[in-house]
């Protein structure tokens, strides 16, 4: 009985956050961070900062990817599965309902104009998501240039998203071993 009211929860916490968001995943990581940390205390900052990091990096949407880890760790992987049909059901629901009776939607220009408006809200959902992702990650000089150079790497030199994340991944963990070499004495000669 305990694992079917989780498992209810998990659907329903992710589906009210799946249907008021607009903008797919990175504007929905500021409803996710309140929910989950703050209301649910279901998962840490750190936590939530892996999900995105992974999120990120593997195939599909990031919002959907962070409800399916969350989903996991509480329930295992038939949380994670009722987490993830929780923030898809009401996308999949809105858009049959889109395709059902409204032909030509694109072109209703009421639409139209709602859809400027949305998209200037989720520019400044992105932006908010972008600082605060910065303000919680940048916390080091060392950071702060990887960030720069990765920004610079993507946008400048137009470099592959995944190859810039992977790399960022490896000398992260270099630098963690050289570091950790050196502050245990191994890296200092007697």
């Amino acid at each position: 009985m305990a694992l079917f009211k989780e498992l209810v929860d998990l659907f329903i916490t992710f589906f009210k956050i799946g249907i008021v968001t607009f903008g797919g995943g990175l504007t929905m990581l500021p409803l996710l961070e309140r929910v989950l940390i703050n209301e649910k205390n279901w998962v840490s900052m750190d936590e939530i900062l892996d999900y995105y990091s992974i999120a990120q990096t593997t195939p599909g949407i990031i919002a959907v990817n962070v409800a399916t880890f969350v989903g996991h760790k509480r329930a295992g992987t038939i949380g994670g599965i009722f987490a993830t049909l929780g923030m898809i059901t009401p996308s999949v629901i809105i858009i049959t309902i889109i395709a059902k009776f409204i032909s030509n939607f694109e072109q209703i220009s009421w639409v139209q104009k709602a859809m400027k408006g949305i998209n200037a809200a989720v520019a400044a959902l992105l932006t908010y998501a972008v600082f605060n992702l910065c303000k919680k990650n940048l916390k080091s000089l060392w950071s702060v240039l990887l960030f720069f150079a990765s920004f610079a790497s993507i946008y400048f030199f137009h470099a592959h998203t995944v190859l810039v994340v992977l790399s960022a991944a490896f000398i992260g963990a270099v630098s963690f071993a050289v570091s950790k070499k050196f502050n245990s004495g191994e890296g200092i000669q007697k």
